[in-house]
């Protein structure tokens, strides 16, 4: 899993087919239970970049979905956004992750 430091999502995404990304905050409780969800979902799928952006303080990233609540989690294939959905829970990954592994 990669967690940006840099605003810089437009890269990662231009440069692999399918991309798992968790919109958080620091300040964000359910953020930081389901990040080790996310990284341990991440270890078990191969071909695929996840990535951890803090959607506070990486703007330009943010912009790529509609985050209007935290933790969101969106799936992007060929660098264009095909599901996307906030939640806490393990399931909520696994459905927006199948969006890119099941095409």
């Amino acid at each position: 899993m990669i967690e940006l430091t840099e605003d810089n999502l437009k890269g990662i995404l231009e440069s692999n087919e399918k991309v798992m990304v968790q919109y958080g905050a620091v300040w964000c409780g359910n953020c930081r239970m389901t990040k080790p969800k996310f990284k341990r979902i991440g270890g078990e799928n191969e071909g695929i970049e996840f990535v951890y952006v803090d959607a506070e303080k990486l703007p330009n990233s943010r912009q790529f979905a509609d985050v209007k609540n935290l933790p969101t989690f969106a799936a992007f294939k060929d660098g264009k956004l095909v599901a996307q959905q906030a939640g806490n829970k393990e399931e909520t990954i696994r459905k927006v992750l199948n969006e890119i592994t099941n095409n």
